[in-house]
């Protein structure tokens, strides 16, 4: 039998390593900052933050959110250990939703973030214009 010769795999540099190391470590940052940045865990956040909550109280406080987004929204506030859900055994049956300690940390950047906005809310308005205006003018 002859010898099958197959194309060389280069190596990979420490370059390249660290590169595709850090691809993961991107994705798992943007994972976290998709969840915090999302509007709805803004908002449930921001209420959740004054104590605990039931489900029907959180969907009268957070106007336009639907049954299934503030669902969804808690599940993965769960998930990423920021909510606790607490059921109580009581009839009607009864749950709780509050910040964990990991939710409570995060009170503090959002109400710096919160603050940045409202502070610079009409010089984003005005580039808003401004880009709309020079864009109309580009057709």
């Amino acid at each position: 039998m002859g010898k099958i010769d197959h194309p060389a795999i280069p190596p990979v540099s420490a370059a390249e390593a660290a590169a595709r190391e850090g691809s993961g470590e991107c994705r798992s940052l943007a994972q976290i900052i998709d969840r915090i940045g999302d509007k709805w865990t803004v908002m449930v956040v921001g209420h959740l933050s004054r104590g605990s909550l039931r489900f029907n109280e959180l969907m009268r406080a957070i106007p336009g959110v639907s049954h299934r987004m503030l669902t969804l929204t808690l599940r993965g506030l769960q998930r990423d250990g920021l909510v606790s859900r607490t059921a109580f055994a009581t009839v009607p049956p009864r749950v709780d939703y509050a910040l964990t300690e990991l939710g409570l940390s995060l009170t503090g950047p959002l109400t710096m973030l919160a603050g940045w906005a409202s502070d610079n809310k009409l010089a984003v308005e005005a580039a808003r214009v401004a880009y709309d205006v020079a864009l109309a003018e580009d057709i």
